[in-house]
């Protein structure tokens, strides 16, 4: 008698995980990203404002701001079976930048959040995983009353290659922000395979 395997008696899948950075500005919408998305209760390391922080935390732009992230923000998703993405939010301010040679040991790719009224606060973001070749997505966060733009405008105004996605999303919607972290490991993992295609000459 031949017995067949059911769906039921097939081993589990081990899902391949992946780590991947969520970088950007100062109050750009990092840690409300991970909480979007995040399948498990997010581990945010946020602390009030305070008098002491004033002359070296630059508020402006983001006046009703009174928190700010001083490690990290993790959180998990499944995007298949077998892939799950550990999410990892940076510090958005200058004192705190010490902590993201850590945040980015061993990430796929990462994800530069950007606020079309504050453009420049992505900048040191976008050099930071330039100059260490780490694959990444300019997510632009559509914040209400923020002017629009096309895509290009926004590569042109940060002066990216050709090859680096930029997409619309909205931090606090699930899944413009999936559609984002596809994008990143699409991303990566397009990079990945043109590194070791063989250069002919």
């Amino acid at each position: 008698m031949i017995f067949k395997r059911t769906e039921r008696d097939k081993a589990p899948v081990e899902p391949v995980t992946l780590k991947i950075l969520v970088a950007g500005g100062f109050g750009v919408g990092k840690t409300t990203l991970v909480g979007a998305v995040s399948e498990i209760k997010p581990l945010r390391t946020e602390e009030t404002l305070s008098e002491a922080g004033r002359p070296v935390d630059d508020t402006s732009g983001v006046a009703g701001k009174h928190t700010t992230t001083v490690a990290m923000d993790f959180g998990r998703i499944t995007l298949r079976e077998d892939l799950v993405l550990y999410l990892f939010g940076t510090p958005g301010q200058d004192r705190f930048w010490f902590l993201w040679d850590e945040l980015a040991t061993g990430a796929l790719g990462a994800v530069v959040l950007a606020d079309t009224r504050r453009l420049e606060d992505c900048f040191a973001a976008v050099d930071y995983f330039e100059r260490r070749s780490i694959p990444f997505v300019v997510g632009v966060n559509c914040f209400d009353g923020a002017n629009r733009y096309p895509a290009d405008v926004v590569r042109q105004a940060l002066d990216l290659d050709a090859d680096v996605p930029v997409v619309m999303c909205d931090a606090r919607d699930r899944e413009t922000v999936k559609e984002v972290l596809i994008d990143v490991v699409e991303h990566a993992m397009a990079a990945a395979a043109a590194a070791r295609e063989p250069v002919t000459t």
